[in-house]
């Protein structure tokens, strides 16, 4: 694949795809350390046959972006949230930590040194960095590896969905994650369980699954690849509170954003019966920012419909401008989310 040209992109038409760009980041761990990173412009990785995260998926990964503001500099949202994250998700998949300090410093490397693929203020898109760390020691039994690759790499893209558009979702059937199983950590085996879900609800005309707890399949957990959110009739943010799903930053983020909006919201457990009480809805996550659920349809047919499935409401549209303006620098940063590229 050929490098990409930052002159011959047009920003206003990224989409949400791979582009091979100059460089990314390396490290790899050997003997209990790391060994000593650094910018590589080899995108592809060489792994043996038997490398344990081709077999075990022995895998775990974030998702972050770098954003332009009005003045032409260039911003990260939270990068030491994604940084412990990943240290959490390592945890559960039996892998080494990755220094936050060192996390910085690679996503900074890697967005400094592609930063003519940032695209332009007010385009809607965003530099995509992707870090992630696998388990490549050749193994044939089942058994944690001890060598290990970090690496980061960076894409441009556009909006994830074009404008705040309220799209139909519907309940799945499926499980996301087992019942004390590893839907907390951001590992590539919990998306791969959700393709075919998410993929039935697309052809069957939806945006995407929304998911129940996977033990009792009576509480609202989450979608594919973002958090539930719904506004009550009286003006609260509430989101479910679960220990199966993904403690997502853009969802803490949210949070406060809805407390400083005097939104009392909270987190707690939602029944079905409870998405009657609720005037708008939600999916968030980092790709999309905020996406408005129009409506939610049910086992048995029954269509909950929120503000509306044409027009977003109030509320979400306060949510997502009051939070993106924080990204992009038009608002001031009250809670020192944001880390410039020096």
């Amino acid at each position: 694949m050929a490098k990409a040209k930052a002159s011959e992109l047009d920003w206003n038409k990224l989409g949400f795809g791979y582009r091979d760009l100059p460089y990314s980041w390396q490290e790899e761990y050997y003997d209990g350390e790391w060994l000593g990173g650094g910018l590589t412009s080899e995108s592809n990785l060489v792994l043996n046959e038997a490398a344990q995260v081709l077999h075990y998926g022995q895998e775990v990964f974030e998702g972050l972006k770098a954003y332009r503001t009005k003045d032409g500099k260039v911003q990260l949202f939270r990068p030491e949230e994604n940084a412990k994250r990943l240290n959490d998700s390592a945890d559960r998949l039996m892998m080494p930590h990755y220094p936050v300090d060192k996390f910085l410093a690679a996503v900074k490397a890697v967005v400094k040194a592609n930063e003519d693929f940032v695209p332009p203020y007010g385009t809607g898109g965003t530099l995509y960095l992707r870090p992630y760390m696998i388990g490549t020691q050749p193994l044939v039994g089942v058994t944690p590896s001890e060598h290990f690759v970090f690496r980061v790499y960076a894409t441009p893209v556009g909006a994830y969905v074009k404008g705040l558009t309220p799209m139909p979702y519907v309940l799945s059937k499926y499980d996301r994650a087992a019942p004390a199983g590893t839907g907390r950590a951001k590992t590539s085996g919990n998306y791969a369980a959700s393709l075919l879900p998410e993929m039935e609800a697309k052809k069957a005309g939806y945006a995407d699954a929304l998911y129940l707890d996977p033990k009792e399949h009576k509480y609202v957990d989450e979608f594919s690849g973002a958090n539930f959110f719904g506004v009550t009739k009286d003006g609260q943010f509430v989101t479910p509170k679960s220990d199966s799903i993904l403690p997502s930053i853009t969802k803490r983020s949210l949070l406060q954003v809805a407390e400083d909006l005097g939104l009392n919201p909270v987190e707690k457990r939602l029944t079905l019966a409870d998405l009657d009480d609720l005037a708008e809805a939600g999916a968030m996550g980092t790709a999309a920012v905020i996406s408005p659920v129009g409506s939610l349809t049910d086992w048995d047919g029954k269509k909950h419909v929120f503000y509306s499935e044409t027009e977003v409401g109030p509320v979400t549209t306060k949510l997502y401008n009051a939070l993106f303006a924080v990204q992009v620098g038009d608002a001031e940063d009250k809670h020192g989310w944001v880390v410039p590229v020096d």
